[in-house]
């Protein structure tokens, strides 16, 4: 496909829903809340979880719950058939007003500025969800989680897979793992469904690691090359794979690593870029002998290989930049090796 030109192309790419998330919401009972739908990947779920319930016919609703800070992006879910509640779920009162519904996707996550308010990211990412599942304890729920919880690996591992011990560094991983182990106890003890996935790492055009590095080499900053290697998978095939997930909810959770395919060489990458964008590149360090690097392999098993091939989103994505498109401005800080985010 050609180069992506416009903010509305770019959204209507990321919404469309593949035809295994169309059979699987298809199939589902009842209405689907998405608890967290403000981030950078919750309004694009939020869509084509709609779009896909359009598809298959099925008139359940589609609820989107956050602060919504931004009335324009409430608005444009609402544009397209989503309920939307603004909600502080920290606040009792307010999470047990929201709606039942047997399906329920939790996005709620604090990872930036962990390292400075560790109070806040351990209330969201590990007393939070005990809440939820106390109000949705009837309900099937997919839990966002992250790949930070492994740990290094060698390079050469092909990544952690879902068996490995946790070996978690820093705030933000901790109270990942705390988060996942929190559904775990009462997935056990309530009989709840869940699905544990365990991301790394999402990319569209304005943000993600390749966007990171793109931003680097397009500005002619040195791209830091001691992080040699990560993952990424275009984040409608993310989501097309999470919303899956809801079919494989179960007690124990479920747990998934959702993926790309390859192990990326940050270095091999920049000077790809480079060559799209007619740019010099510059490095800083030299690579480290592991990274955080998770196997998909389960993830593709189950839901099929990603639509877009990382080059084919390497393409869209130097030639969005070279255009002048929007970019969200929150970097991944994919580099940083100490936990410390």
């Amino acid at each position: 496909m050609d180069a992506i030109t416009s903010l509305e192309q770019l959204e209507e790419m990321l919404g469309r829903p593949t035809p295994g998330v169309v059979e699987t919401l298809g199939r589902l009972d009842g209405d689907l809340i998405v608890l967290g739908c403000g981030g950078k990947m919750g309004p694009s779920l939020t869509r084509m979880a709609r779009r896909a319930l359009d598809e298959a016919g099925s008139k359940h609703r589609v609820i989107g719950v956050d602060l919504f800070p931004s009335p324009e992006d409430e608005a444009k879910l609402r544009q397209v058939g989503i309920e939307t509640i603004r909600c502080d779920l920290l606040d009792e009162n307010q999470l047990n007003a929201l709606p039942d519904a047997p399906n329920v996707v939790y996005m709620v996550g604090m990872k930036f500025s962990s390292s400075e308010n560790q109070a806040l990211t351990w209330a969201l990412n590990a007393y939070l969800p005990g809440q939820v599942c106390r109000k949705y304890r009837a309900s099937r729920i997919t839990a966002f989680s992250t790949g930070n919880i492994y740990g290094m690996v060698p390079l050469w591992s092909g990544g952690s897979v879902e068996s490995d011990e946790p070996k978690p560094e820093g705030e933000y991983a901790w109270s990942a793992l705390a988060r996942e182990r929190v559904f775990e106890h009462f997935s056990r003890s309530y009989g709840t469904r869940v699905s544990i996935i365990r991301l790394n790492y999402s990319n569209e055009l304005r943000y993600g690691v390749l966007v990171d590095i793109a931003l680097k080499v397009w500005s002619g900053e040195p791209v830091d090359v001691t992080m040699g290697a990560a993952n990424v998978i275009w984040q409608a095939d993310a989501n097309a794979m999470a919303l899956q997930t809801l079919a494989y909810s179960a007690s124990p959770p479920f747990v998934v690593n959702i993926a790309g395919p390859e192990t990326i060489s940050v270095r091999r990458v920049a000077e790809q870029f480079g060559r799209l964008m007619s740019r010099e590149v510059k490095f800083t360090g030299s690579e480290a002998p592991d990274a955080l690097l998770s196997n998909g392999q389960l993830c593709h098993q189950l839901f099929g290989y990603p639509r877009v091939s990382v080059r084919q989103l390497m393409e869209w994505i130097a030639a969005w930049i070279m255009a002048g498109g929007q970019t969200l401005g929150k970097p991944t800080h994919f580099e940083t090796r100490d936990g410390r985010f």
